[in-house]
C-alpha cells in the first residue's frame, strides 16, 4: 500500500524549512513499506531546533498516516554530506509534500528512470505480447499510457521514478535482458 502523502493537501505547520520530502518505500508503487520515510530540509538553524521543528511536523503527519513516521532534518549542507546515504533517495525518488511534485524540481532537475531492453531471446508471439503490454492492445491502455511513460526509441523507454517497480516486475515476467539507469533531465 503506498501512501501518497504529496499527493494529499496538507496543513502543515513549519518555520524555516525549504521543503519536506517524503522518500523511500512508501513513494514507489508496488511496494508494501512498512514506514513512511521524511526528511525536513531546513534553512540554516541550529540543530536543537531543527529537531524539535521536525518532532511537530512527525505529529502532524502522523495524524494523517496509517504508517508510523520516520522523520529526518536536514540543512542542505548535511543533506548534500558524502555520509547521507539517504541523499540519492531523496533527490531521485523524493517528493515534497509543500509543492506535491518532485523534490529535486527545486534544483531544477527532473528525475527519470531510463530502462533498456533487448527482445532477442523472444518468439514472435512473446514480442507481439511484449508489445501489448507496453502500449496496450484494442482500446486498452498499456502500461506506457497508464503511467506516463514514453518509448524513446525501439529499446529504451523513460518513465518516472516511483512507476520503477511495476514496469521491472513486468519485465522481469517476460524473462528479457534489460538495464535501468537513473538520470536527470534539465526542467
Amino acid at each position: 500500500m503506498m501512501q501518497k502523502l504529496w499527493q494529499e493537501k496538507l496543513k502543515l505547520k513549519y518555520k524555516d524549512v525549504i521543503d519536506i520530502v517524503q522518500f523511500g518505500s512508501s513513494v514507489i508503487e508496488g511496494t508494501e513499506p512498512n514506514d513512511i520515510d521524511v526528511a525536513v530540509i531546513f534553512n540554516k538553524i541550529p540543530i536543537k531546533e531543527q529537531i524539535l521543528e521536525a518532532q511537530k511536523i512527525k505529529k502532524e503527519l502522523q495524524k494523517v498516516s496509517k504508517l508510523p513516521i520516520h522523520i529526518k532534518p536536514f540543512d542542505l549542507y548535511s543533506l548534500f554530506e558524502k555520509s547521507n546515504f539517504a541523499k540519492d533517495d531523496i533527490l531521485f525518488y523524493g517528493k515534497s509534500l509543500i509543492t506535491r511534485d518532485s523534490f529535486s524540481k527545486k534544483f531544477g532537475l527532473n528525475p527519470r528512470l531510463q530502462i533498456s531492453y533487448s527482445l532477442n531471446n523472444l518468439h514472435k508471439k512473446d514480442k507481439i505480447r511484449f508489445n501489448y503490454m507496453l502500449n496496450g492492445k484494442m482500446g486498452q491502455y498499456g502500461l506506457l499510457r497508464k503511467h506516463q511513460g514514453n518509448l524513446l526509441n525501439p529499446g529504451l523507454i523513460e518513465i518516472s521514478p516511483e512507476h520503477e517497480n511495476i514496469f521491472v516486475l513486468k519485465m522481469k515476467s517476460f524473462k528479457i535482458k534489460f538495464n535501468a539507469k537513473k538520470v536527470f533531465d534539465l526542467s
